[in-house]
């Protein structure tokens, strides 16, 4: 019985848009997989502009890392310096206002976080304040041992 090889391909003719799809990807890694090969080769950071223009201005980077403890101010609830006499001291840890605000109400974002990191700092907390744009108006504190303090403090 003599019999004709078939092909696995389909009769359909979309083929060649699985074989474009295998070439895009196929360069996609390709492309991926040199970028760090050619940072080690010039000896500088190809990726992420804007962390490089950062360093260039010797600004540090911002690092927040997961709370430990995340204070949300609620109407009849402790205000914040009561809440930080609750937690357990320790001077390594950071506490970080985010104030959230939507367009138009910066101002206000702007003074109710400066009402909370006035709190914080009399109860003597090392304080640091975001403010940024969202989708609600808010307020909260993070506190969180996201950097190693100087002997300076």
């Amino acid at each position: 019985m003599t019999g004709i090889a078939t092909s696995p391909v389909r009769s359909g003719g979309n083929s060649w848009q699985l074989i474009i799809a295998d070439l895009a990807l196929i360069l996609f890694l390709l492309t991926l997989s040199a970028l760090p090969a050619a940072e080690a080769e010039s000896g500088q950071r190809l990726a992420d502009r804007e962390a490089r223009e950062k360093d260039a201005r010797g600004l540090p980077a911002a690092q927040i890392d997961a709370a430990q403890a995340l204070f949300r101010p609620v109407p009849g609830g402790p205000g914040l310096g009561e809440w930080l006499a609750a937690q357990a001291p320790d001077p390594r840890a950071t506490l970080t206002i985010f104030a959230i605000h939507t367009p138009g109400k910066e101002a206000a974002a702007w003074s109710r976080a400066e009402a909370l990191a006035a709190e914080a700092r009399k109860a003597g907390a090392r304080v640091r304040t975001i403010i940024h744009a969202g989708t609600t108006d808010e307020t909260y504190a993070s506190l969180a041992y996201d950097a190693a303090v100087s002997a300076s403090g």
